[in-house]
């Protein structure tokens, strides 16, 4: 069964999707002018700037925390070390690039999800790719939207949803304090039953607690790895920019790698983590008040900034610096013995306490993207049968192979990006124009500011 499922997921992370996944972001990138780089300061001030005025459920910072909750989690820490395991450390460097070129496809699809989103018959909003296919490319691309939405429910039940996070958390939990695997899993459970039950509202409350709080102890841990080690930092980097574009040579229990693997394994975890290009993000996106696409698709491009950029660079320099990468270990074992070389007492429990809350918010997340896309196909009667399903399938994955729960999570990502990526492209000019009119009115807003304090200085001296 691994062998047949190693087979379909070497094909549908061939060149083929990744040229397609790679090749949007940059024709996004030129088409947006770098938007990613010299807009990233205003994108960043928005987190905590933005108006929160128009239609929506929740607003831009819990509408951002909620796709966080989603994306940052195994793949930051688990996801990170089997790409280093398996591509070595240029792995790293293909993250960033997917990171870099992910930024402005993670803007468009927020954008659109934002544009072209509706309200269900529960009164709550919908929205992402399945909406911006059908109502964007129109209605002769329902079928395409309709596969989307499919692949969608498929990685929330067997992908990034539940198996893969369920598995770190076990697995993290029976290392650590030697917690049963069946106690985790019935805690973890009803924890997850209590908080999706009550639907967006609930999940984002949980989100805008957790994420900040979750992403603030894993970076400052790490950070404090890396000050121990500072010295090691430039070769570890410098190895991460060597082996990006030469095979990486055998050592230890490392069975040396290809630039091909690197690149795939980099690009593909990157992917894995931050989201960008999958369209998940979009469909909370499209809940969040905002008046313009474009505003809560720079707060939404942050998301990738902050997960690859920031906290994937993290631990990818961790692994690197503390030479474990070249071990037999891999997953969550090799993260954590990487950790335990700078806190040999309290290592295991910072990465637990990170790791079991980034799973744990990431199936939040995920719960409510694979809800919205049962909402599209069947209507709002199939919500609670979904989430009871999903419910089901958390209690079961801690008791399935790590190895099958990646590769099948890879497979049904990769199937769901393709009909997402082929709506980018086609609405592509509907992004460029979007952006456009809101830096029309950024320059309106701003000579609005202008013309009161002249009115106000004129005033004064009367």
């Amino acid at each position: 069964m691994v062998d047949i499922l190693n087979q379909i997921d070497s094909f549908v992370w061939g060149p083929p999707l990744l040229v397609l996944l790679i090749g949007t972001g940059i024709m996004l990138t030129i088409r947006l002018r770098l938007l990613q780089i010299f807009r990233l300061p205003h994108a960043l001030k928005l987190i905590f700037t933005a108006k929160n005025q128009g239609e929506g459920d929740i607003d831009s910072f819990k509408a951002l925390c909620t796709a966080l909750a989603a994306t940052v989690g195994t793949g930051n820490i688990v996801g990170v070390a089997t790409a280093v395991h398996a591509g070595g450390p240029g792995a790293v460097f293909w993250m960033w690039m997917a990171a870099l070129v992910g930024m402005a496809t993670k803007y468009a699809e927020c954008l659109l999800a934002v544009k072209y989103r509706t309200v269900d018959k529960n009164g709550e909003i919908s929205g992402g790719p399945m909406y911006y296919i059908e109502k964007g490319l129109g209605p002769k691309f329902k079928p395409l939207a309709c596969i989307f939405a499919f692949f969608g429910v498929l990685v929330a039940f067997f992908g990034i949803g539940t198996f893969a996070q369920v598995n770190s958390i076990v697995e993290i939990t029976r290392l650590t304090a030697d917690v049963p695997v069946e106690y985790t899993a019935i805690v973890l459970t009803i924890v997850v039953a209590a908080v999706t039950i009550g639907g967006l509202q609930s999940i984002a409350r949980a989100a805008s607690k957790i994420v900040p709080a979750m992403a603030v102890i894993y970076v400052v841990s790490a950070a404090g790895f890396l000050i121990m080690f500072y010295e090691q930092i430039p070769a570890a980097i410098e190895q991460i920019l060597v082996c990006a574009f030469t095979p990486t040579a055998a050592s230890g229990g490392f069975l040396g790698a290809t630039v091909m693997m690197a690149m795939r394994n980099g690009i593909a975890r990157g992917v894995f983590s931050n989201e960008s290009g999958l369209g998940s993000a979009p469909i909370v996106a499209a809940a969040a008040k905002t008046k313009w696409p474009a505003e809560q698709g720079f707060v939404s491009m942050t998301g990738t900034f902050i997960d690859t950029i920031i906290i994937c660079t993290m631990t990818g320099l961790v692994l690197v610096v503390s030479g474990l990468w070249t071990s037999d270990l891999n997953g969550t074992a090799l993260t954590n013995a990487a950790f335990l070389q700078a806190y040999p007492t309290w290592g295991s429990f910072i990465l637990c306490i990170g790791l079991t809350l980034f799973a744990f918010t990431t199936i939040l997340g995920w719960n409510y993207y694979g809800e919205r896309c049962v909402e599209y196909l069947v209507g709002v009667k199939g919500i609670m049968p979904y989430r009871i399903i999903f419910i089901a399938l958390v209690a079961c994955g801690a008791f399935i192979k790590l190895e099958v729960i990646w590769i099948l999570a890879d497979i049904v990502n990769g199937l769901m990006a393709v009909p997402n990526l082929i709506a980018l492209i086609g609405l592509s000019g509907v992004v460029v124009a979007e952006t456009k009119r809101y830096y029309a009115h950024l320059a309106a807003e701003k000579e609005a500011e202008k013309a009161a304090l002249v009115d106000q200085k004129v005033t004064a001296g009367h």
